[in-house]
């Protein structure tokens, strides 16, 4: 049975002094996310697919917060180039160890039919993973080498669906939207997170890898995609909101936890307590049990620094 904790955001401690960069921030649960730290003190940076978008969702948030510091920038996932030019903005106007947060946050999800990136890669294993995997490695460097440090994954419940499948990777043998594509995707991340966690440990760094996931929070992510996928989904949400659905300012709550709770611990993994994990107070929740095998999460990591073409070794 999961501990309640009863966490809330009144319970985060003052992030004066601090600095977050959260991904997918200009909407959903990264977007609540980012009013919160705003609310705290935090400084953020904040990038979207376009300034606008960055620029509407920071405008947003000086509504609640008039003095909120806020950077916008441009980052899209599904590009390594892109994921290049904005680690480089962020070392080049935030010299050294910058970063006290680094919250992988954005993704896409069911995505109804098969659709290849710029440099080739299925779209969700490249926003969810490739992409965050790509940037957490180029921006570690900037990440402030003493306790309180965190690097935050945002999975999903899916990643108990989903199964990493070396020879299917990119879904070029057989593509299911939701259950084989986005869990993998998912299922990837948390692997990402813990085995970055192993490694942090081997090195005795004091910064932490943690991973949270928001349980059924209401966000464009489930209304976004047209066909098959898409109508499943909405059937699904149809029988579910009423009952075992939350805001995306409650689904944000398992990912601050994972990035300043005191008692998140390093490799722990956060979702909501009620309903199966769909709602509800943020609590320690079993991550799956396919993301906790070292040979798998080895053999994936050295594929991803491949695909990637980028080497990310912690020290």
């Amino acid at each position: 049975m999961k501990k309640p904790t009863n966490w809330s955001t009144s319970n985060i401690p003052s992030q004066k002094g601090r600095r977050a960069l959260i991904t997918g921030a200009n909407s959903g649960i990264g977007f609540e996310a980012a009013l919160e730290f705003a609310r705290h003190g935090c400084e953020l940076i904040l990038p979207a697919r376009t300034l606008a978008k960055a620029e509407d969702a920071i405008a947003r948030i000086r509504r609640e917060v008039p003095a909120a510091t806020i950077t916008p920038a441009i980052l899209d996932l599904a590009s390594l180039a892109s994921v290049h030019a904005f680690a480089a903005f962020v070392t080049a106007s935030f010299p050294g160890q910058s970063l006290d947060l680094l919250i992988n946050n954005a993704g896409v999800m069911a995505v109804p039919t098969r659709e290849l990136t710029v440099d080739g890669y299925e779209r969700q294993f490249a926003t969810n993973y490739l992409g965050p995997f790509a940037l957490t490695a180029l921006l570690f460097a900037s990440i402030k080498s003493r306790p309180g440090s965190r690097i935050v994954t945002v999975s999903s419940s899916a990643s108990k669906w989903g199964k990493i499948d070396f020879a299917n990777l990119q879904s070029e043998r057989s593509y299911r939207p939701m259950f084989q594509s986005y869990g993998q995707s998912k299922l990837a991340d948390s692997i990402f997170a813990l085995e970055l966690q192993r490694r942090l440990t081997a090195i005795g760094s004091p910064i932490i890898s943690t991973a949270a996931h928001p349980g059924y929070a209401i966000t464009n992510l489930q209304t976004a995609g047209p066909g098959d996928a898409g109508r499943t989904i909405k059937l699904l949400s149809a029988l579910l909101k009423p009952i075992a659905s939350q805001d995306a300012a409650h689904g944000a709550l398992p990912t601050l936890y994972a990035a300043v709770a005191s008692e998140a611990q390093p490799g722990g993994y956060y979702g909501p307590d009620s309903m199966f994990e769909m709602k509800g107070n943020p609590v320690a929740v079993s991550i799956a049990k396919a993301a906790q095998d070292p040979a798998v999460a080895k053999r994936l990591w050295t594929v991803t620094e491949q695909l990637t073409g980028t080497t990310f070794n912690p020290t």
